[in-house]
């Protein structure tokens, strides 16, 4: 059974976009509360939980290509929601100053030091997925400073360090402790968060600023949610075409991925002797190799192409809640499971845990669809009676300390 390090960075706390009534639409109906975003994280969650406990994408059939879909991307996906989160917090279109803007940072740095601590203990639980949650503490630390800038310079700063992050990540390497990809699911504090980690802030945390941009937009205007999905189709066609040109033209870089494949990759974190190449870190050791554009391949390409999806995902969400308000309803049980993300993704690796899925004998597809089919039950009954998941309840009440602020 396969176990990526794909699990997404989740939103913690941050104002339930269905909750968000401070900030009035100015355009079609529910942008104001944006609960497109709500439905996108539990797109998000389900392919999560696709990449941890579902058949590896190497079998083929519909069902291979599902799974091939989730590597990378929605791990992608939550990293760019990410962004959103703080921008929720700290004010969407119009981030907030004077008290109440001491008042978001240091709420934004409560849920830093929790998730930071979270994720600490879910790792110890010794299972074969690699959280997310301390990694994700950090990029909230990391993006906080920027959190007064509007949208065009979070965009240009997403792109600089979309652009020199991986470099330097490849330049660090013999430094930090050898070829990235090793390292996966090692504890080793700060170094594995910033560079030898499943998410290394390094190359991770340009998906999180990406998230900020596209909050600070106007997302009621139909135009503006236009541009975002002509934007995010033009960096997925840059991201995965430049790649294949790249590998195909550039001397050495097929060399350098087909080498990555046969290699040990995600041994570290995998039960499966066939490696993907969207389930390995940096591309082998030459610089041709960060060519490639699959997913958690570190490189300047697969950021772009993967943010370019998540873009796409998240105003196609968006424009379908308006759009089509009967689908809100049907969609609803998924709205629910990405309403409460911190909560889902915390409820599948203690599922894991306890089920030790690495040897159940349980077919793959039969425990994913058992984990999805519960949470959705759960994230609906809950939703009926209390707008916030277990968890964000008691990050609420953590978090609730910022009010003491003066």
């Amino acid at each position: 059974m396969t176990h990526h390090p794909d699990s997404p960075p989740l939103t913690a706390d941050a104002p339930s976009p269905e909750r968000e009534r401070s900030e009035p639409s100015t355009g079609a109906p529910g942008v104001g509360r944006l609960i497109g975003l709500d439905l996108a994280r539990g797109l998000a969650v389900f392919g999560m939980y696709a990449v941890h406990v579902g058949p590896a994408p190497s079998q083929g059939g519909v069902i291979g290509f599902l799974m091939e879909l989730a590597q990378g991307r929605s791990s992608a996906l939550f990293a760019v929601l990410a962004g959103f989160a703080v921008a929720l917090i700290t004010g969407r279109r119009t981030p907030k100053t004077g008290l109440a803007g001491r008042q978001a940072v240091a709420k934004v740095i409560i849920r830093a030091v929790i998730l930071l601590a979270l994720g600490t203990a879910l790792t110890l639980t010794g299972t074969p997925v690699v959280p997310i949650l301390a990694f994700y503490g950090l990029f909230f630390l990391l993006v906080l400073p920027l959190y007064r800038l509007g949208a065009k310079p979070l965009a240009l700063i997403a792109a600089g360090w979309a652009l020199v992050g991986p470099q330097l990540l490849y330049a660090l390497k013999p430094v930090v402790g050898g070829r990235v990809f090793l390292s996966y699911g090692q504890a080793d504090g700060l170094v594995s968060l910033f560079f030898t980690g499943g998410y290394p802030a390094l190359t991770w945390v340009p998906f999180v600023i990406a998230g900020m941009a596209v909050a600070r937009c106007d997302l009621a205007a139909k135009a503006v949610r236009m541009r975002l999905a002509l934007t995010g189709v033009a960096l997925a066609v840059t991201g995965y075409g430049g790649s294949w040109l790249a590998v195909r033209l550039v001397p050495g870089a097929a060399e350098a991925v087909r080498k990555a494949e046969e290699g040990p990759g995600m041994s570290s974190v995998s039960s499966v002797s066939s490696v993907s190449p969207d389930s390995i870190g940096i591309f082998g050791d030459t610089p041709a190799g960060m060519l490639a554009s699959a997913p958690h391949s570190e490189a300047t390409l697969s950021i772009m192409a993967a943010t370019g999806v998540a873009i796409l995902v998240i105003t196609a969400c968006l424009a379908a809640m308006d759009a089509f308000p009967r689908l809100r309803r049907l969609a609803g049980p998924v709205i629910a499971v990405g309403s409460m993300s911190l909560t889902a993704y915390v409820y599948h690796i203690v599922a894991i845990w306890l089920l030790d899925t690495e040897t159940s004998a349980v077919p793959p597809l039969h425990i994913l669809l058992g984990l999805i089919a519960s949470v959705t039950v759960l994230a609906t009954l809950w939703s009926r009676f209390v707008k916030r998941g277990p968890l964000e309840w008691l990050m609420g009440r953590a978090t609730g300390l910022a009010r003491h602020i003066r």
